[in-house]
């Protein structure tokens, strides 16, 4: 199973930069080393996704979110009622540790934890990855927030992000090695748009943000300044 390396893991020290340019760096990487047909079939398969679909359709700001309940990295069964009980709740729907713009969001949001927490909220991160991937991820990029495993993409369906992976896309991804069927446990094929929302006490959605483009994603920086508003 290939795995993204963001940075040499003998390395110290944390990329502080904002998330934009960790990202902009990596899609310049693919643009130099990814052949040019391989990059034109990831761009139709997302010019497709927005024609098909549109993130207008995600669970949307004023809605209200369903309970859900995951095995964190470690196999621990993690409640949204609990930690909502403790504040707001911020999630973040992610693809899965083979993923560079992944990994990049959540080595972003890792730093941006202690803020988040300042604000009274929590931080969890929903992929269809098996609990044993989930956990070379938290383990391998020293995360400190729990990595859930949605099987079947059950919790990702009920906030409306769920997508097929086409034909072409999937010749590409098991020519990189990229095994999601190993990966998530299930032969669908099937992954969420990568997305971020804050949740109230109550589920009622405060923010919602998804990108059909899976190399677009928030500003930390960004969710913190809305949860400073809404503390206010």
């Amino acid at each position: 199973m290939m795995k993204w390396r963001s940075v040499e893991e003998s390395a110290l020290g944390t990329d502080t930069r904002p998330l934009r340019d960790i990202l902009a760096q990596r899609k310049e990487l693919i643009a130099k080393y990814v052949p040019p047909e391989t990059q034109a079939i990831h761009e139709r398969a997302v010019a497709e996704l927005k024609q098909r679909r549109s993130a207008d359709n995600i669970l949307r700001i004023g809605e209200k979110a369903a309970e859900f309940e995951l095995p964190d990295h470690n196999g621990k069964m993690v409640s949204s009622a609990n930690l909502l009980a403790k504040g707001r709740l911020v999630i973040s729907f992610i693809r899965g540790r083979w993923c560079p713009f992944c990994v990049g969001q959540m080595e972003a949001m890792n730093i941006a934890l202690a803020q988040m927490a300042g604000w009274g909220a929590s931080f969890v991160a929903i992929s269809p990855q098996t609990v044993k991937q989930s956990f070379f991820m938290h383990d391998q990029h020293k995360l400190c927030f729990p990595l859930l495993s949605d099987s079947g993409n059950k919790v990702a369906r009920q906030f409306r992000l769920t997508h097929h992976v086409n034909d072409e896309q999937q010749a590409i991804y098991r020519h990189a090695f990229v095994n999601l069927p190993f990966a998530n446990g299930d032969e669908t094929w099937e992954l969420p748009i990568p997305a971020t929302y804050i949740l109230e006490h109550d589920r009622t959605v405060l923010y919602a943000s998804a990108n059909e483009d899976y190399t677009e994603r928030p500003e930390p920086g960004e969710i913190v300044d809305i949860l400073e508003r809404q503390s206010r």
